[in-house]
Formats: structure tokens, sequence, C-alpha cells
């Protein structure tokens, strides 16, 4: 049986869903019709890869699942980037905080972690996380579809788990995120190998590395490195042209 992220009741998923859908409808039509290109809702104008529908905060209890160290192997992931002590980093679609509370550890008290997530109950979640364990060298920040609302020319690394693919308006996110990176900062994705049809994770939550390369490069960033040690994900390395 396919794994694939939770599924709403249809009652839940209907207020949540709809306005959603709304919104990234209209957010994408007014980037297309800004860069001058005709795109259909919810389809990348030059790659054509549909975008998958957001995860809504109901369900985060994916996001932590035992199951997921063995199935990613995060740490792996971190050690593949070797973040150093003192870097500021931002947790692009940081959900509840898995990755959050690894990043903070990784960057120490000399660090700083910007949680960033669309969702307000995503953020309640996380907020409710860092008093728990004590974290507080993190901060929440409340994005836009659109743009993610981060502090330009300050981050050493952004990195998105699993999220590049969701996003509504990737030209327009992909400019900001450009702009919130230091000159010699990194925008990290990983996700799901689309190249192999065995990963159990439908397939417009997947990507390849082609095109991931061409949607990403387009927006003035140069694939640097491109890393195959964890279990089912890309490690995509990216730097600012």
């Amino acid at each position: 049986m396919t794994k694939d992220r939770p599924v709403l009741p249809p009652g839940a998923a209907f207020s949540w869903a709809s306005a959603v859908a709304l919104a990234f409808a209209a957010t994408i039509g007014v980037v297309a019709q800004q860069a001058g290109v005709v795109a259909q809702p919810g389809v990348h104008p030059i790659s054509g890869r549909r975008f998958a529908q957001v995860m809504s905060a109901e369900g985060a209890a994916w996001l932590d699942r035992p199951e997921r160290i063995e199935e990613e192997e995060p740490d792996r992931a971190l050690d593949v980037l070797k973040i150093p002590k003192g870097a500021i980093v931002a947790d692009v679609g940081a959900g509840s905080g898995y990755m959050t509370v690894k990043l903070a550890k990784r960057v120490g008290p000399t660090g700083k972690v910007y949680a960033d997530d669309i969702q307000s109950e995503m953020l309640r979640l996380l907020g409710l996380r860092l008093q728990k364990d004590k974290i507080t060298n993190v901060i929440l920040v409340q994005g836009e579809v659109d743009n993610p609302q981060l502090p330009p020319s300050t981050l050493d690394l952004e990195l998105l788990v699993d999220v590049y693919h969701e996003f509504a308006a990737p030209q327009s996110m992909l400019r900001h995120l450009r702009d919130a990176l230091k000159p010699d900062g990194r925008l990290v994705l990983l996700e799901y190998r689309k190249e192999d049809p065995s990963i159990p994770i439908r397939p417009e939550h997947k990507m390849s590395v082609p095109e991931a390369k061409l949607e990403v490069e387009a927006e003035g960033y140069t694939l640097s490195q491109v890393n195959e040690s964890l279990p089912r994900q890309h490690i995509l390395v990216f730097t600012k042209r």
C-alpha cells in the first residue's frame, strides 16, 4: 500500500483545502502575470510540474513519526551539510519543528534558527515544542505563500525538507530566499526521489534532480552538490550566482 501524507476527515479537509486552493491560485496568477508568463494554476511554467497540496497542521503527527529516523535519516542529512556552530540558518516549511530542533542544537547558543511556515497553527505547535525543550535560539517567522519574510542577506543556510514541491509560487519564493542568503549561503532541498518508483510516496510529493535543477537554477542559483547517501531523498545544494 502506498504511503502518503495524512488524509484529513472530509469535513476538516474541505474548509482548509478550499481556502488555501483559492489563495494559491490567486497568488500564482499574480506572479505569472508580473513575470509575463501565462501559467496554469498549480503548474510550474518552466517544467510543467504540478504543485503538491500543502499538508495542514492536522497532519503534523506524520512529521514526527518514529519511522522517520529510519526512512529519512535526518541526522545523516545534517552531517552531510556540515553546519558550523554559530551559523544562522532557516528551516523553511518548518511545520511542527522536527528539523528545527535538530538545527538549533547544531548551530548552538551562538547560532540562530529562523523557523518559517505559512501556517499559524504549525508555528503554535512549534512554539510549544521549543518551550518544552527549553530551546531559546529559534525565531518563529510567519511566511506567506509567495514570500518567506526572512531578513535580507542574513542566512548561511536555508533548509527545505520535503517542502519545495509544495510551493504554490515557487519562482517568487526562490527569489526571496535568494535575497535572504549571504553571498556564500546555501539553499538545500531534501526531496524524495522521483527517479525511484519504489519509494512509497505519491508522485507529486517527489522531485527528480533535473526537474529541481531546471526550476531552481532559473531563479539565479547553481546546483553545486547532489548527495544521494540518504535512503529515499536527494540532498540538493544550491548556491547563489
